[in-house]
């Protein structure tokens, strides 16, 4: 692959560098389409949820998630995704999205330990969801995925906000502390965002301080297409789940990683570690009507 045809833009390309991987990054950049194929497509109509990514209108990054019956999400055409849902008013990227908008999404399959991030331009569709023409569209191995089924929640309220603040409260530290997984969203150049996927078991993400957070960046696809989006911009938005309740913990700040010898130290297989100073931080009750299994672990989670 020659530099002309790359599918990766230069903070990418700095951090595959960095890490040492470009041959690994262009073998797997083959797989980087700007089109949904097929196999894509129908794994979205199965899906009860995507997470999505974007800028809000003050220019914080947030990830937030979305929700419905199977086949609430659809691909009518390769350049196209419906979204039969929207932002709810307790979400910060309610505005945003209201409004035609850059946006990352990662649709993930716990039970199957399945996930494909699909980033485009969306636009409102008129009647309460989105349309996104795809611009990219990446399907991502299974590693540190936790195995989880999802059930409906009778009686499930409306989205609220149940706490806002600049810093994490104590609670929320420790919702954090013991949070095997967690979804985060950052931006590239000229405003495209990117929704990717961190597991691990609980304990890899460390709330250490009220506007401090950080995690190890454990082996992955050699793409970097988050790091690589810090490369240049440091903004960046946290989406916790909460598997138990349906509810969800929101963080958004800027975020920096930390290349040396004792970052990799710093946690069992980390090959560097990402440190978030937090800004801005949303709790949101009933924000699915989900809950899910208890996990199944996965096998590649470092010990």
């Amino acid at each position: 692959m020659t530099a002309t045809s790359t599918p990766y833009h230069p903070g990418e390309r700095r951090a595959q560098a960095r890490a040492g991987v470009t041959e690994r990054a262009d073998h797997a950049g083959r797989s980087i389409r700007s089109t949904v194929p097929a196999v894509a497509a129908r794994f979205l109509t199965e899906r009860r949820t995507l997470v999505v990514g974007a800028a809000d209108q003050d220019g914080r990054v947030w990830a937030t998630q979305l929700s419905g019956p199977a086949g609430f999400l659809r691909a009518p055409d390769e350049h196209t995704v419906t979204i039969a849902a929207h932002p709810s008013g307790a979400d910060p990227l309610a505005a945003a999205l209201a409004r035609p908008a850059q946006l990352g999404t990662i649709a993930l399959d716990p039970a199957g330990r399945r996930r494909m991030r699909l980033n485009g331009r969306s636009v409102p569709d008129g009647r309460g969801g989105l349309v996104i023409r795809a611009e990219e569209v990446v399907s991502n191995c299974p590693k540190y995925i936790q195995r989880r089924s999802p059930l409906d929640r009778p009686g499930a309220g409306t989205p609220r906000t149940v706490a806002e603040g600049p810093v994490l409260t104590t609670a929320q530290r420790l919702t954090a502390a013991t949070a095997d997984t967690f979804f985060i969203a950052t931006c590239g150049p000229d405003g495209r965002v990117d929704a990717s996927h961190r597991g691990g078991f609980p304990g890899f993400l460390e709330a250490v301080a009220p506007d401090t957070v950080r995690w190890p960046e454990y082996r992955g696809n050699s793409m970097f297409l988050t790091l690589g989006n810090l490369e240049l911009d440091p903004r960046a938005g946290l989406l916790l789940p909460d598997w138990e309740t349906g509810g969800a913990l929101l963080i958004t700040g800027e975020a920096r990683t930390d290349w040396s010898e004792e970052a990799r130290r710093a946690a069992p297989g980390a090959e560097r570690m990402v440190e978030l100073t937090v800004t801005g931080v949303r709790e949101i009750a009933d924000a699915t009507p989900l809950t899910w299994t208890d996990p199944e672990y996965s096998p590649a989670n470092p010990h």
